[in-house]
């Protein structure tokens, strides 16, 4: 995903706004009380000490992110309202950044994060690795694990065709960390209704949710509610040049910009994009398609980017019509390629991954006004459906997706202003940060449900998986990333 960091965690549509009580792709309502914007956190009193919040993040945060970092440093920025908030990283900014204490770290050489867990008050994290997760269970912090990444899923759709052995430990290693995680936290967060399902699902199934946990909270909201990814209350400022049409010297002032706003990751569907721009450009010659940025070496994009640009110049669009940007575009400058573009395309295949994803950077369109061109079958597709933010077509459809982008674009962007600056409204950071903001607030972290009566234990392959990375195999990892 574009304006992101090179190391991913494998990171705005039209008519008449949404009546006042309209809430975005499965947003939970946030309790009366805390429904407060543009900061949901109450400003604590002069002589109260704000809370500490540290959030973990494998990613890097600071200039260049990918999704999991933009999400990290969207809401530590939402939190440091009444919050000290540090944010530990996989990047190499250290740094205070507007009023947000950057560290990185490594991790699987993770020794200053054991200080940092045993001074904070709440922890935000997603399923870390075992040592990591040795120390937020010792820890007195409510940990939070965010649970929007589907990683296993990821994985398996990342790994597909590969070698039995390496793949299944692969898998086996990810799927340990994430029912770690649910024995670990106090609370939980994802991104849609879809996601809360999966998760709850795992929950019962590792023999999480007893009676006690069920009596106190049928609905289980207080263990496990919906944080989705958000959009900037402040509209983007394009910056003079550095944008597409400027960057890209095959662009004028007269193309029709199509712009894949993500990376070229291996469960989405690029080809199919590339072959609908092929069929619509015989009858809109001026139509380009762009693919904005993304990770050409990361393990999750090599191959997928090398076969897209295979079949663009196949089929005789590569630097013509099909247009491919290398490097990542800053985060602050993402603006300014949102901007130009007169529509944006996604597009996946039909697989698990697909049915729980949240595709994140959809976000930054409705934030940008730009109307959005994708496939069917995840939770943002159906709201870009539902609200008319664009057109969506099924996976692998060439044809359906060309009909969907030129019945975009002769709509123009203009027809889709009005509910696209509604969308990014209801999904404003503060809005979603709200579930998080209530239990940073609350005096002390509940039991977890990892430690109630009849929790499953740890069945003994994965302890032994645990075992054999503390005693050598998190240095060798550490070794093989740098």
């Amino acid at each position: 995903m574009p304006g992101a960091a090179p190391e991913p965690s494998p990171a705005r549509n039209v008519q008449a706004a949404p009546a006042a009580d309209a809430r975005g792709p499965n947003v939970q309502a946030a309790p009366a009380a805390d429904a407060r914007a543009p900061n949901v956190q109450a400003a604590p009193a002069a002589d109260a000490r704000k809370p500490d919040v540290l959030f973990i993040c494998a990613d890097p945060v600071g200039e260049e992110m990918a999704g999991l970092g933009i999400r990290c440093w969207e809401l530590a920025r939402t939190l440091s309202a009444g919050a000290s908030v540090t944010v530990a990283h996989g990047g190499s900014e250290q740094r205070e950044l507007e009023g947000v204490r950057l560290i990185a770290f490594r991790a699987h050489a993770p020794g200053g994060l054991r200080e940092l867990i045993a001074q904070a008050d709440t922890v935000v994290a997603h399923p870390q690795w075992p040592l990591v997760d040795r120390w937020l269970k010792r820890s007195s912090a409510r940990i939070v694990i965010d649970l929007y990444c589907p990683e296993t899923l990821e994985t398996l759709e990342l790994a597909a065709g590969g070698f039995g052995p390496a793949r299944r430990q692969l898998t086996a290693t990810t799927l340990d960390r994430l029912h770690a995680a649910l024995r670990t936290g106090h609370n939980f967060i994802c991104a849609s209704e879809s996601q809360r399902d999966l998760w709850l699902g795992a929950m019962l199934a590792l023999r999480l949710i007893g009676p006690q946990l069920y009596d106190g909270d049928p609905s289980l909201r207080e263990t496990i509610d919906l944080v989705p990814f958000g959009a900037p209350r402040e509209p983007p400022v394009p910056s003079l040049g550095g944008g597409p049409r400027e960057t890209i010297a095959a662009l004028d002032d007269d193309s029709e910009l199509v712009l894949w706003n993500g990376g070229i990751w291996r469960w989405l569907d690029a080809p199919t994009a590339i072959r609908a721009v092929a069929e619509v450009v015989q009858r809109r010659p001026r139509l380009r398609l762009v693919f904005m940025g993304g990770a050409p070496d990361h393990p999750a994009a090599a191959q997928s980017t090398r076969e897209a640009r295979a079949l663009a110049e196949q089929l005789g669009l590569l630097g013509s019509v099909v247009h491919f940007h290398d490097s990542w575009v800053p985060y602050a400058q993402r603006g300014t390629w949102l901007t130009q573009a007169d529509c944006a395309i996604s597009a996946h295949a039909e697989h698990l991954e697909t049915r729980f994803a949240y595709r994140t950077r959809l976000l930054d369109c409705f934030w940008a006004g730009v109307p959005v061109v994708c496939t069917s079958g995840d939770d943002l597709a159906d709201y870009v459906a539902r609200e008319h933010l664009g057109a969506v077509a099924p996976p692998r459809d060439v044809h359906a997706l060309a009909t969907a982008l030129e019945q975009v674009l002769e709509s123009g962007r203009d027809s889709y202003s009005a509910r696209l600056a509604a969308a990014a409204e209801q999904q404003s950071w503060e809005r979603m940060a709200a579930p998080l903001t209530r239990w940073i607030a609350a005096p002390r972290p509940p039991s977890r449900p990892g430690d109630s009566r009849g929790a499953l234990r740890l069945p003994l392959a994965q302890r032994a998986r645990e075992a054999a990375y503390l005693a050598g195999g998190r240095m060798l990892l550490n070794r093989r990333k740098r």
